[in-house]
């Protein structure tokens, strides 16, 4: 290929990379830059257009939505879901996305789309280690994950804040001022990464350098009371309080319900053949260290808040020396979020949501799961994951009220450098601006919000005292 003839195949691959047009232009104007696409968003969409609260509508009542979202699980599951959510505003807002999408899908955005985790919300970045077995901080729930409006991670984040805050018995202004800086914390971080060369930008915030970066010193001695337990949270500790010894040697789950429950010997047959598939959907150079381990019980194992109900398993992995690894095969359900993107968003309905959800998780997290993938199971799609791979987590509800906006602002900065894997730095950035119009608006919706969740969470209570729905408390 001459030098004319291949300068425009590599911008058209350019082109298709960006997602834009591939085919040729003719005499193409100088292409404005994203920073200044980002500006003019603010002429459509006003960056204090997000403070308005989402409109009533045809809104359904809070019970009916967890009525509905609780269609599809396991019968014998939903009282706990319901119990979970019924505990706390805040636990109620983590059960709820699909809610929360409904009452977003009604507010502004600026149409620039990012793979977003749909669940956002403080309870969901945590610890986990790496293949090395380090340690790393990142968002670490991508049940409800989408292509959609970045917007939408950034409003359920900051609500969550001011709900944690509330639980935890921090004043009102404490609590806005978290919702505040956690926007803040996003929007500076992504003027950073505006600013930094792309494959440095990549992979900017190293997490060691997370808490300078996010001005959250006063919650440094938290992280690292995590981080040492985190270090231990491995499958070996688990294995070694969920099984027992059978008669022959071998080892199996022991039974814990309603959290831990042994399946019967044909629903475990299907869950491991299914491992086959699995490997189909791994790194070649993952094969061999699998090979090394053989299938010794599978289990049912009750997961999560928004979670509950849904089907999900333990496999007890043993290697030539009796070493534990367990795997957790989580079915994956639709995303809540899909039936609210707006329009111009893709809605992607057919497809595997395991790998949905495994792809979105690679494509926003700095370092994923090394045995992360999916498979099928009797028809419903599953994803397959480590289980305890060193995962450690902040309880936002539980921190001292002068942690409250630290917390808040680390979160923000990780949700802005997971954003950034798949939306331009610099066009978010460009709309965000450098003065804090964003910040206001984002609490102020935040609050309104939280105050809206309190009244459903209020909602689901009466009905379960009420004996509407069913609730099994403190499981």
């Amino acid at each position: 290929m001459d030098e004319q003839a291949r300068i425009p195949a590599v911008a058209g691959f350019a082109r298709r990379v960006a997602g834009g047009p591939s085919g040729p232009q003719q005499s193409a104007p100088q292409p404005r830059s994203p920073k200044d696409v980002g500006k003019e968003l603010r002429a459509r969409v006003p960056r204090s257009a997000h403070a308005a609260p989402p409109p009533e509508g045809t809104r359904p009542d809070a019970v009916r939505a967890v009525e509905a979202s609780n269609q599809g699980r396991v019968p014998d599951l939903v009282p706990i879901r319901v119990g979970r959510m019924s505990a706390t505003p805040f636990a109620f807002l983590r059960g709820a996305a699909g809610l929360m999408a409904h009452d977003l899908a009604g507010t502004p955005v600026t149409g620039v789309a990012a793979q977003i985790c749909g669940d956002a919300h403080a309870a969901n970045f945590g610890l986990y280690g790496d293949a090395r077995g380090r340690l790393v901080i990142d968002l670490n729930d991508f049940d409800e994950t989408e292509t959609g409006p970045w917007e939408w991670d950034l409003k359920r984040l900051a609500t969550s804040l001011v709900l944690a805050g509330r639980q935890a018995g921090a004043d009102e202004d404490t609590c806005r001022a978290a919702a505040f800086d956690t926007v803040g914390a996003y929007r500076r971080t992504m003027r950073l990464l505006a600013k930094l060369p792309v494959l440095e930008a990549w992979n900017a915030i190293a997490d060691e350098e997370l808490v300078s970066h996010a001005d959250a010193h006063d919650l440094a001695g938290t992280l690292e009371r995590v981080s040492e337990k985190a270090r231990s949270n491995t499958s070996a500790r688990f294995a070694a309080k969920a099984t027992e010894e059978c008669g022959d040697g071998s080892r199996r789950f022991a039974e814990a319900p309603p959290v831990l429950r042994r399946v019967p010997d044909g629903e475990a047959a299907a869950v491991a053949g299914s491992l086959a598939e699995y490997l189909g959907s791994l790194p070649h150079d993952r094969l061999p260290l699998l090979a090394r381990y053989a299938i010794h019980d599978v289990a049912f194992r009750v997961v999560g808040t928004g979670s509950v109900g849904t089907r999900s398993y333990v496999v007890l992995l043993l290697d030539h020396r009796g070493e534990p690894l367990v795997l957790q095969v989580k079915e994956a359900r639709a995303s809540a979020l899909l039936p609210y993107l707006p329009a111009g968003f893709p809605r992607r309905r057919a497809g595997h949501h395991g790998r949905r959800v495994v792809l979105g998780q690679q494509r926003m997290q700095v370092v994923s799961d090394s045995l992360l993938g999916w498979t099928t199971v009797e028809g419903r799609p599953y994803q397959v994951r480590q289980f305890r791979n060193r995962k450690g987590s902040v309880d936002p509800a539980a921190l001292a009220a002068d942690q409250i906006d630290d917390y808040g602002r680390m979160t923000g900065a990780l949700l802005a450098r997971a954003h950034a894997h798949s939306a331009d730095p610099r066009l978010i950035a460009g709309y965000c601006g450098k003065n804090e119009e964003l910040d206001d608006a984002v609490a102020t919706f935040a609050v309104a919000y939280a105050d809206r969740t309190e009244a459903d969470h209020a909602d689901l209570v009466a009905a379960i005292r009420h004996g509407r729905m069913a609730a099994e408390q403190g499981v």
